[in-house]
């Protein structure tokens, strides 16, 4: 293992360690002060903010740089600077509106970034305790097992999920459901791009698609599922970390039909 890979190693520890502190300490949080006491505040429509993710991005944010004070970070509630080399990208909590109503489906999202490339990306699937990880060419893994993705090849048996969130079109989203339906393709809404990206990486859904994203929300759960063996439609980070944009990962065999009724609507 070069000096190179032995840093990028040690990375991935350290955020798998960092995500499964932060998303064990945010699920005991909620547990001990229930949706009614988490303090929450308004930021926009769907999207809220709570003490547990000030703190959750806090910790994650002070520890990533006493440790690589090099880095650069790009956080959803702190925002901040890319810098000259590598840096980091996190989502504290995704999924922080089902994290308020008690809803199982939200996590941790930690990716790094280097030379325009995610190159690592970890993800805490808080309620379930489990991580997903994966390093570029490094394979994807699951509680430290290789995850993979579905074989699925009919489309009739297949399922995915669909994020969709006011920042688009309602009628964009309806025509989307009603080009599944007429085609016989089931999905689900679940609320949580990392976890439903995750969905995809370990053969549980066939696909995952949304209309706009930001970089937070998807980039570890991205390279974890492109890793496992899904076929990934996003912008480059260029244009994905500043603003955002669709983005699509599925198993390759009904990839083509998929992007043609998702990305061509």
């Amino acid at each position: 293992m070069t000096t190179h890979e032995n840093v990028h190693a040690e990375r991935l520890e350290f955020a798998s360690t960092l995500a499964r502190q932060v998303g064990q300490y945010a699920l005991k949080y909620w547990e001990q002060h229930g949706s009614e006491n988490l303090g929450t505040t308004s930021k926009g429509l769907q999207d809220f903010v709570t003490i547990a993710d000030k703190v959750a991005e806090d910790t994650i944010r002070n520890m990533l740089s006493e440790h690589f004070p090099e880095d650069g970070f790009v956080g959803e509630e702190s925002g901040g600077e890319r810098g000259e080399g590598g840096y980091w990208v996190v989502d504290p909590i995704d999924g922080t509106a089902n994290y308020l109503r008690g809803l199982r489906h939200w996590g941790v999202s930690i990716a790094y970034v280097e030379n325009g490339k995610t190159v690592l990306g970890v993800i805490h699937d808080s309620p379930t305790d489990r991580i997903y990880a994966a390093t570029l060419g490094g394979g994807a893994t699951r509680n430290g097992v290789p995850i993979f993705v579905a074989a699925t090849i009919n489309p009739h048996s297949a399922m995915g999920i669909i994020g969709a969130s006011r920042r688009t079109s309602i009628d964009l989203y309806l025509a989307q459901l009603r080009a599944l339906h007429d085609a016989g393709i089931e999905h689900r809404k679940i609320g949580a791009a990392t976890i439903g990206i995750v969905r995809v990486a370990e053969g549980v859904a066939d696909f995952y698609y949304e209309k706009h994203l930001n970089c937070w929300d998807a980039l570890a759960a991205l390279l974890i599922a492109s890793e496992a063996g899904a076929q990934v439609v996003a912008p480059n980070l260029e244009e994905f970390v500043p603003n955002g944009g669709e983005v699509f990962c599925g198993v390759p065999s009904l990839s083509p039909q998929l992007e043609g009724l998702l990305l061509a609507v």
